[in-house]
């Protein structure tokens, strides 16, 4: 079999996973790779932003509520840095945690709410990695 360079792999996208709980970094990464996902992890939005500047992933999946700079923080950033380029914002918040909105105002493409319900977390994973036609 001769190597064809018209044929392609399938494109692998690559999550970075934000929070600053160890035990959800894992279970998000379990999961997010079971579908085939590549997925780096980040405990802190100063390592996030390091990371995505170093190498943007395809979509940020980011917890709200972290010590230092919280997740709206962080999006606000992406959103205001043109260096970077477009990367789909994905917020992941507690029923306590300040309004979902805000999220949105930062510039966040969407939320989920914990306790995370993976059927859902996945749609919404692959309705905003879907290629545009």
């Amino acid at each position: 079999m001769q190597y064809n360079p018209s044929e392609r792999l399938p494109k692998v996208d690559r999550i970075l996973v934000v929070d600053d709980l160890p035990d959800n970094c894992f279970l998000l990464q379990t999961v997010l790779k079971s579908e085939g996902y590549q997925v780096e992890v980040a405990d802190s939005g100063p390592a996030a932003l390091h990371k995505i500047i170093t190498c943007p992933p395809d979509l940020v999946l980011l917890d709200v509520m972290m010590p230092g700079m919280d997740g709206f923080e962080v999006t606000r950033r992406l959103r205001h840095d043109p260096a970077l380029p477009f990367i789909p914002v994905l917020l992941v918040t507690g029923h306590s945690d300040p309004n979902p909105a805000d999220g949105f105002d930062a510039g966040a493409d969407d939320f989920v709410r914990k306790p995370i319900d993976f059927n859902l977390l996945l749609n919404r994973i692959r309705a905003i990695l879907q290629p545009v036609p």
